[in-house]
């Protein structure tokens, strides 16, 4: 029987494990994150690449089974929900929607779910290492075009928000936003879709900001949401943007990566104060190294063990532990991000390890089984 913790961990889903027409013409046929994740080498002495799948196998998000054999391993691990990356790029312009669309169109698997909202743009980053030059490339632009589009994609989704399993925190519909200082009029989406919710018969949204710093708690967009979700930079990659951005590009021209840090050296900053206030919510995660995508540039995380990962856990857990049982969300990045090497589906390296390991240190730090 799964235990009903009070802790919620709400797990994000990359739906990008399945060939698009887009993908096709952008990165050649058959495109998927398994692409780059197959295709990983180590950088340095002890790096773990590439990620090999093992219990999954390189799925294809399309096959019902292997959505309903991720939902048995989540619930093993503890998960509440998973989150769904949803892009909708303006004008009805959605990508990697067919997953969800079957879970929904099917009622499989039973298990529930919630989306995040990804309003970025997409682009190709290509470093020319003869001329030491970075060029960018838009593929596809994300587009805000005034209540009429806020009205479509309300109504697009609206199969979705009235599922039973669509998630809910207090009882509201949970929705995560990605970049909410780029959504023009923050304040007419969120009433507008307020507005349509309570014409649907629908309770209305939680709305829970992404954020990186305890400095967006007064960012007026952040304090328009209901919530907000950070996941603190670490200043062992740079201590702004501008630095961050700096040293990956020295990496490029010295074509070795020097983003590296040890794991439990960068989940120390994920264990602050700020997290005790109401309506602020941590990140937990089991590694970083997208290395598959970014090359020498790449953020790394290394010497990652699920045994690191429970204690972790524990400790972020034990700094929530005094709130209610309402405000105690945890957002888990991620379930299956391979090629950002933040996931827990079992790999070669380490089985289970992550899933077991999440379990135990909800179980431990509720007083189950002690």
């Amino acid at each position: 029987m799964k235990l009903k913790y009070s802790t919620k961990v709400i797990a994000f889903y990359l739906p990008q494990f399945h060939p698009i027409p887009e993908n096709d013409k952008w990165w050649g046929t058959g495109f998927t994150e398994w692409t780059n994740v197959g295709k990983a080498i180590p950088l340095f002495n002890g790096h773990y690449q590439p990620r090999v799948p093992t219990d999954l196998g390189y799925y294809d998000l399309r096959i019902p089974e292997v959505r309903e054999a991720q939902a048995c391993l989540a619930r093993e691990a503890g998960v509440e929900a998973f989150c769904y990356w949803h892009y909708w790029f303006g004008n009805g312009k959605q990508l990697l929607e067919k997953p969800l669309t079957d879970v929904i169109q099917s009622g499989k698997p039973d298990f529930p779910f919630c989306l995040a909202w990804a309003n970025h743009s997409w682009e190709r980053k290509d470093w020319n290492a003869d001329t030491n030059h970075l060029s960018s490339e838009v593929l596809i632009r994300q587009e805000y075009m005034g209540v009429e589009d806020i009205d479509k994609h309300f109504y697009t989704l609206l199969p979705v928000f009235k599922d039973n399993r669509y998630y809910r925190v207090k009882g509201k519909l949970l929705f995560v936003l990605y970049l909410v200082r780029d959504i023009p009029d923050l304040k007419l989406f969120i009433d507008r879709w307020n507005l349509l919710s309570e014409e649907n018969s629908l309770p209305g949204f939680y709305f829970i900001a992404q954020g990186t710093s305890p400095k967006d708690l007064e960012d007026p967009a952040y304090q328009i949401c209901d919530g907000i979700n950070l996941t603190l930079r670490m200043n062992a990659f740079g201590k702004n943007l501008f630095e961050r951005k700096a040293k990956a590009l020295i990496s490029m021209v010295l074509r070795r990566p020097i983003n590296t840090v040890d794991y439990r050296k960068a989940v120390r900053v994920y264990c602050d104060p700020v997290f005790k206030k109401d309506r602020v919510y941590p990140t937990i995660l089991p590694n970083w190294d997208h290395s598959p995508r970014s090359g020498v540039s790449a953020t790394i995380m290394h010497n990652s063990r699920p045994e690191y990962f429970r204690e972790h856990v524990k400790n972020v857990l034990d700094i929530i532990k005094h709130k209610p049982d309402d405000d105690r969300l945890v957002f888990l990045k991620s379930w299956n991000e391979w090629a950002e090497g933040n996931y827990m589906e079992p790999d070669i390296r380490f089985g289970r390890g992550y899933i077991k390991a999440l379990k135990m240190a909800l179980t431990e730090s509720e007083g189950f089984g002690t």
